[in-house]
């Protein structure tokens, strides 16, 4: 059952009604153009076909109440809050997120309370945006309850949207996320990548059809839990912050690569511009390429920006380096990290024929160094965030 039709059918289970509606968003994959975003610089992302679902009904109370269903079909019912009383802090733990998402939009006029159940098959804690996901379907949902659809006359942009959730996330739940895993759910279409510079705000739908070219994306979920919160993302964005205070720019997307060789600055923050500068090269790279229908020539700069990733910006660990090294010992065109790391997923480039060689490398990497079994599965760029039913 996809997740739409599992949130409807279990809110329908719980209040003995149908919801108003079902909205939904999904996961991400970055292609390339990590930890570049929160300073200024390029992105290229895309949906994956695994999303999360909230099934909405309006309270007359003002209360929001959530529940989320995990795989076990379990509910999870979170206390249910007052919405004029939210504020950063009152709400921890999962129910933050969607709880954020509320907080914002009552600053932007909506005020009234709701129901929501929760389902999805974004794989969580595996750096696939699946607290993203269910931001932006909650966003949707509370949009929707009050009468606004996206792309309907009258209604904010997705980038809108997506700048709510990131503001939810940040002076909410407490986590200094970027605009990208937020605009890629909203914003992706199927079969394209999404290059987005964050500086000006151009956005460009980019054809990615792997399939066309005899070889598929495979993701290697490492399944060591990845979480912004509890990880060394902070550390490296304010990390970014003070090199570009030292260098006296608005943000490090204002470093050229010319200027690399001569920048006076303590080695740990060196590392993290010479990543930076030099991951937004390689996302001009794939796009040009991508451009001109080279998809397989892709391959080298994914490989550069997990090494970047990993000896640079230090935010890969032992099963992520494993993933990639077993993929490209396995015939694979290029792999990286995809995400914030320090766990996660990682990403191959792979010809078709070859996924079930390379899939089986990985596992076997895994086992002979003691690590659990990865999950492995190829994708697919999909649709973006929207209402179901």
């Amino acid at each position: 059952m996809n997740p739409a039709a599992r949130a409807a059918e279990e809110f329908h289970r719980m209040h003995g009604h149908a919801p108003t509606g079902v909205w939904s968003a999904p996961g991400r994959v970055n292609l390339i153009g990590e930890h570049t975003d929160y300073n200024d610089g390029l992105v290229l992302p895309f949906a994956l076909p695994f999303r999360i679902a909230v099934a909405a009904a309006p309270r007359p109370d003002g209360l929001l109440a959530v529940t989320t269903v995990g795989d076990d079909g379990q509910p999870q019912r979170a206390a249910p809050v007052a919405v004029a009383d939210l504020s950063p802090g009152s709400v921890t733990g999962w129910a933050a997120y969607p709880s954020g998402v509320c907080w914002v939009l009552r600053s932007q006029g909506l005020s009234g309370g709701a129901e929501l159940v929760i389902a999805g098959n974004v794989p969580a804690g595996a750096g696939l945006s699946s607290s993203h996901a269910l931001q932006c379907a909650t966003a949707l949902a509370l949009l929707g309850l009050a009468g606004t659809e996206l792309d309907a006359a009258g209604a904010p942009s997705r980038t809108e949207v997506a700048a709510w959730v990131q503001r939810s996330e940040n002076g909410f739940v407490g986590v200094p996320t970027g605009l990208l895993d937020q605009t890629a759910s909203l914003c992706c279409v199927a079969a394209h990548a999404l290059f987005l510079d964050l500086a000006s705000g151009h956005a460009e739908q980019i054809p990615l059809d792997a399939a066309g070219h005899g070889l598929a994306v495979l993701v290697m979920d490492t399944r060591v839990r990845h979480s912004h919160a509890d990880s060394g993302y902070r550390d490296r964005r304010s990390g970014c912050e003070r090199a570009a205070s030292l260098l006296g720019v608005p943000s490090l997307r204002s470093v050229g690569p010319d200027r690399l060789a001569g920048l006076d600055l303590p080695p740990e923050l060196l590392r993290l511009v010479r990543h930076v500068v030099t991951e937004n090269e390689r996302v001009r790279q794939v796009v040009e390429l991508l451009r001109t229908g080279r998809l397989p020539d892709i391959g080298p700069a994914l490989t550069e920006s997990h090494t970047s990733l990993a000896a640079d910006y230090r935010v890969s660990c032992p099963e992520l380096d494993e993933a990639v090294a077993a993929a490209l010992g396995t015939g694979a065109l290029g792999a990286r990290m995809t995400g914030g790391g320090f766990g996660g997923s990682a990403i191959a480039l792979v010809r078709a024929d070859d996924v079930a060689e390379v899939g089986a490398a990985v596992t076997a990497r895994f086992a002979r160094r003691g690590f659990g079994a990865p999950r492995l599965f190829t994708t697919v760029p999909s649709a973006g965030a929207g209402r179901d039913s």
